[in-house]
């Protein structure tokens, strides 16, 4: 993936939390102007879809996304494609094709998912963090962002921040909006709160709920020897990150639905089953 836009949270996502909250710092110009704004700045979840549209449209022509053809993309929509509406949101799927362990999910209801994510996660453990990312969205923790990042990055001076509106901004502050999106940290009440709606989400939908904590335990591994945007957003601001598959677990059990997760056979995609020659009997 190329990196200058870092856009991926999913992503992604997020309240209107203080700058430090979500790891968005404000220089002194920017943070003055932001104050003397706010009492009239109005944000709504429209300009937040709008804002995240174009900053998830810029990040598509700079990645390269797999084809409606690809064995990636055949694979996500017999995954997920049934849920284009989730919770009132209309959502739109693609796979990056990166080597990142990643995926993310924005205020316009843009999912997109990295190859190298579904390399290493069963279709169950793939709905799993899917389902975490788009409960960012639907607790509007994506728009906060995009509001945070909106700030920082259009209302740079006093007319601007006392206008009230929200103006066109240029390529240049997209591209630092995307990057501030997809670096930023949720609160630990936001990740709790994306992990319940994902835990929600395979119960209503009849998947294997066992499926969270397991997807939970394979990013916890992954924290430990390396680092990406998913598995930065979602075990830094938590480091008993194994404790939120153990919550995954105990809600399975309360509800009678525990049983050890067996993980399904990986099969890269593109790849194909092979077949059987008929065995010729001998005369």
């Amino acid at each position: 993936m190329k990196r200058k836009f870092f856009l991926g949270s999913f992503i992604i996502m997020l309240s209107t939390l203080a700058h430090a909250q979500i790891g968005i710092d404000l220089n002194d110009r920017a943070l003055g102007a932001v104050q003397k704004g706010l009492s009239g700045f109005m944000f709504s979840d429209a300009d937040a879809a709008n804002l995240s549209k174009q900053a998830v449209d810029k990040m598509d022509k700079e990645n390269k996304v797999a084809g409606p053809n690809d064995p990636y993309t055949i694979r996500l929509n017999k995954v997920f494609g049934k849920h284009k509406n989730e919770n009132g949101l209309t959502l739109n799927y693609k796979v990056y094709l990166v080597k990142e362990v990643n995926a993310f999910a924005t205020a316009d209801g843009s999912v997109r998912v990295f190859s190298g994510l579904m390399d290493i996660m069963d279709d169950n453990e793939l709905l799993a963090v899917i389902g975490h990312e788009i409960g960012h969205v639907a607790n509007h923790d994506s728009r906060d962002a995009m509001k945070a990042a909106y700030q920082k990055e259009a209302l740079l001076d006093a007319a601007a921040s006392q206008s009230g509106k929200v103006a066109a901004v240029t390529d240049s502050q997209l591209g630092k909006m995307a990057n501030a999106l997809i670096d930023c940290k949720h609160s630990r009440t936001q990740e709790s709160e994306a992990d319940a709606y994902s835990y929600d989400f395979m119960k209503r939908n009849g998947y294997n709920v066992n499926a969270v904590e397991s997807a939970f335990n394979i990013l916890a591994k992954l924290s430990e020897g390396q680092s990406s945007s998913i598995i930065d957003r979602m075990m830094s601001s938590h480091p008993d990150s194994k404790q939120r598959a153990a919550d995954a677990k105990a809600r399975a059990e309360a509800d009678g639905l525990y049983k050890p997760y067996v993980k399904e056979v990986p099969k890269k995609a593109g790849t194909k089953k092979p077949t059987k020659k008929p065995i010729k009997k001998k005369k």
